[in-house]
Order: structure tokens, then C-alpha cells, then sequence
């Protein structure tokens, strides 16, 4: 069922040219480490236009705000400035009642230089058939040690440990 779900929501924000990164649990998986993750945690450019584009192609799907605000207000840096420092804000969670098992977190603020991440970042079918912009491994590991709780030092410990596990002269796949 998640795959419909992510099936969706990509299929959705590459008709809408949304420019979007995966990261968090399904980067993880991505990069060599097959572990559960229970939402999906994307970056977005969060320039007013791709941020209300971000909103309007998720909103076909029927994702709202999990907080009691107006969707709209995400594309608004001042919001976004707002949520951050008045409420220690990180992400804006949404969610669907038709795709209740997929919350999905936006990041209100880019963790990264977004266009030259954007444009280095491997794309890849985590759905057969959809290309879907996923962070670097390198960049993802500097997410992971920023972010530095249990579950992100496990997730360092076991993305090193499936790069050493490929055989000498076999490069990881992205």
C-alpha cells in the first residue's frame, strides 16, 4: 500500500515540476540500508512559487496540514520564520485521509544549499518507472550527524556499514 501511496505523491509533484529532494528514512533505504520509516520527509525549494506548487500538487491528493493553519501559509517565508522561532517548528507535517499510512514532512527551512543539492542529486525509481530526486549519500550523513538522535547515529552506523560491505572496485549504486 505504501507504494501506491508514494507512487501518487511522486507521480503527483513531477507533473506539478515541483523541485523536491528525498531525504530522512526512504533516502536511507535509497542509499543501501532497508529500514521502516513511518512518514516521508522531503526538502523543497522554498521560493513562493515552488513551495504554493508543493501545496497545490499534494492538495490533489488530499493532504492538509496536520496543524490547525492554512495550508498557503508554507509558501510564506515570514510563516515559515514565524513557526520556526515561536513554536521550534522543524517540519510541516501533512496529511491525507486517503493516504492515512503516509504523512508526509516538509522542511521549513533548507538544510542545505537546495540548487546546487538539487542538481547533483542522483535520480532514481524507488517506484518502477518514476525518477524521483533523491540527496546525496554524503549530504544525507551531514542531515543525519545535525540532526543527532539515536535513530539518525543508527542510521550512519548502518549506511557505513553497507558501504563497506560491497566488494572492492563494486561502486554503491548512487
Amino acid at each position: 500500500m505504501l507504494e501506491t501511496h508514494l507512487t501518487d505523491i511522486f507521480v503527483a509533484l513531477n507533473k506539478a515540476e515541483v523541485r523536491y529532494l528525498v531525504v530522512g528514512g526512504l533516502a536511507v533505504i535509497a542509499h543501501g540500508h532497508v529500514r521502516g520509516t513511518v512518514d516521508l520527509d522531503l526538502v523543497v525549494a522554498l521560493d513562493a512559487m515552488n513551495a504554493q506548487r508543493t501545496l497545490d500538487a499534494l492538495g490533489t491528493l488530499g493532504y492538509r496540514p496536520r496543524a490547525p493553519v492554512n495550508a498557503s501559509d508554507f509558501a510564506s517565508a515570514q510563516s515559515r520564520d514565524s513557526w520556526r522561532k515561536d513554536k521550534g517548528m522543524l517540519v510541516f507535517q501533512l496529511v491525507s485521509p486517503r493516504h492515512e499510512e503516509t504523512a508526509i514532512d516538509l522542511f521549513i527551512r533548507e538544510p542545505f544549499n537546495f540548487a546546487q543539492e538539487f542538481a547533483a542529486a542522483p535520480r532514481l525509481e524507488l517506484i518502477p518507472g518514476i525518477e524521483t530526486p533523491v540527496v546525496r549519500y554524503e549530504t544525507l550523513l551531514i542531515m543525519k550527524r545535525n540532526a543527532n538522535r539515536p535513530k539518525d547515529i543508527e542510521d550512519i552506523r548502518n549506511l557505513e556499514l553497507a558501504r563497506q560491505s560491497l566488494e572492492p572496485g563494486h561502486d554503491f549504486p548512487i
